[in-house]
């Protein structure tokens, strides 16, 4: 049991698997975030454009609920509704955008840190000057 128990330990303790929990917080974290976003500023927003359009009721009744006497509901209707598919179609794509736009934005400032700046490179004599010199040298001798 205690060779088990280093194995998983060292198991656990390595950078990825510690990366990738971290990876599973954060990432359940920010789709908490970005389902508020698309649910109640989007969503609201879409609706006071479509004039109260909400994508949840849409649905395609297959049997209709049975009301007794009484008008009381019996057994409820049997429904397929579609729209809520829609939704989460629709905030699978805002979260997927989302992500997208921040990972861009990280990779963006990653390639932006500031390199060290190289030592300046003397300028050397130009051409005309070098053979200046060979003649001045050649004259002297």
């Amino acid at each position: 049991m205690g060779k088990f128990m280093k194995e998983f330990k060292e198991f656990a303790m390595k950078g990825n698997v510690m990366d990738m929990a971290i990876g599973v917080v954060i990432g359940g974290a920010f789709g908490k975030i970005v389902s508020s976003l698309v649910a109640d500023i989007i969503m609201p927003l879409i609706g006071a454009i479509t004039g109260g359009l909400s994508f949840t009721d849409w649905k395609w009744t297959i049997i209709a609920e049975q009301l007794n006497e009484a008008g009381e509901v019996v057994k409820p209707a049997l429904c397929l509704t579609w729209g809520n598919f829609v939704q989460v179609i629709f905030d699978f794509i805002i979260i997927a955008l989302s992500i997208f736009l921040v990972i861009k934005a990280i990779n963006k400032m990653k390639k932006e840190e500031p390199k060290p700046e190289e030592p300046a490179t003397p300028a050397g004599p130009t051409q005309e000057e070098l053979l200046s010199e060979i003649r001045d040298l050649l004259k002297n001798k």
